[in-house]
């Protein structure tokens, strides 16, 4: 089973330049968890699952620690989200709008 939050938007102060870390920026979070086993399938109950509510929480918690690279605030992400979610596989994308590069991109974009 794979659950997925898709297109999390934040403004957040990632950057190297101090300008970035100032005036913030947008950026978009994907979190994919692939669990071995969801007795939710047949119980319904919450506890047999993912509560999706903590994982936006730990998401919404690392975006708000500004930090140079998006790297390490992706590791962060998937530490926490290893610790909410043992026995899940996670997969992490984050993505800075309009990065600061000298010529126009669109996203600039971190996985792991």
């Amino acid at each position: 089973m794979i659950i997925r939050l898709e297109d999390i938007q934040f403004k957040a102060y990632h950057g190297v330049y101090p300008e970035e870390r100032e005036q913030g920026n947008i950026f978009l979070v994907n979190v994919s968890l692939t669990l071995p086993d969801n007795r939710a399938l047949e119980t319904d109950r919450l506890e047999d699952t993912v509560d999706y509510q903590r994982v936006y929480q730990v998401v919404k918690h690392e975006m708000e620690q500004p930090s140079q690279l998006l790297e390490h605030v992706a590791g962060r992400i998937r530490q926490q989200l290893t610790v909410l979610c043992p026995t899940a596989e996670v997969h992490i994308q984050i993505k800075k709008k309009n990065p600061p590069l000298g010529g126009k991109v669109a996203w600039a974009t971190v996985e792991l």
